[in-house]
């Protein structure tokens, strides 16, 4: 009994609102990014943290030494879309709590999922170079947001994310997949930006937009730096002609080849708010 009364509890916290001051919506707006604590208990990241640290590491598909990886390759184990595998991780990912504040921050009436991610920086992982992720998202605009959510306090030895602010702006790199070349050339273009390279709470969640230019650090701690992340977009949002190879891959796995100028309202992008 004392089992499903805490899962009960779980669940509320999963889908409680989350109260945002319109200087957190603001912030997000200006920067690109917000940062806000407290938006899960130790008891949930507990609880969905070993589900989803389980998973990782039955689904993981990477198994070369370290030293036979590329950059990207070294920067995390990447597993995706670990609601479609589990019936818990889909009660995490389809949190009615993150996805309203996904809404809240872009103005929206309301959020599909794109996919979520698991990002896993092993110890001794290596850094995560410069990017914006809707390099490789076939989508219309820019109403799209990344929640970055780690299951641990991340200290700045795990290699925290961290963001370029008011970088959403820069069309310099958006041609660039995440690699050597991009962590070069906009190393160079953002010196002007303010960089929030913070440690995380526990409990600490970011949001960050679909073209922020961001990074993290090399996981130097001994342990995995552990996160999982969700992709929201407008419920309105449409789906382009994709640009480049990884658009194209993206439309047919997570769009399920939606005609191009339709809604991007294929059968893995639920409404969640």
């Amino acid at each position: 009994m004392t089992a499903t009364i805490n899962k009960v509890s779980l669940l509320q916290q999963l889908n409680k609102p989350y109260t945002l001051s319109s200087k957190n919506i603001a912030f997000y707006r200006e920067n690109g990014y917000v940062k806000l604590k407290n938006v899960f208990s130790a008891q949930i990241i507990e609880y969905y943290g070993e589900l989803i640290t389980d998973l990782v590491f039955k689904l993981n598909k990477l198994t070369k030494p370290m030293e036979e990886r590329t950059t990207y390759e070294k920067a995390f184990l990447q597993v995706m879309n670990l609601w479609e595998e589990n019936d818990e991780a889909k009660e995490f990912v389809f949190s009615k709590r993150l996805a309203q504040i996904a809404a809240e921050l872009m103005g929206v009436s309301g959020v599909r999922l794109y996919h979520d991610q698991a990002l896993y920086k092993e110890p001794s992982g290596g850094i995560t170079p410069f990017h914006a992720d809707q390099f490789y998202w076939p989508l219309s605009n820019n109403n799209t947001v990344t929640a970055w959510i780690p299951l641990q306090a991340t200290p700045m030895e795990m290699g925290p994310l961290a963001f370029a602010e008011k970088s959403q702006e820069v069309e310099i790199g958006r041609d660039k997949e995440i690699s050597d070349e991009s962590e070069a050339i906009l190393s160079e273009t953002l010196k002007q930006f303010t960089m929030n390279e913070a440690p995380f709470d526990l409990g600490e969640v970011s949001f960050h937009s679909g073209w922020t230019y961001h990074r993290a650090g090399a996981n130097v701690s001994g342990k995995a730096r552990k996160v999982m992340t969700m992709i929201y977009m407008d419920k309105d949002i449409n789906v382009i002609e994709p640009t480049n190879k990884y658009r194209t891959a993206d439309w047919e796995r997570w769009l399920s080849s939606k005609a191009i100028g339709t809604i991007a309202d294929g059968a893995l992008n639920p409404v969640l708010y």
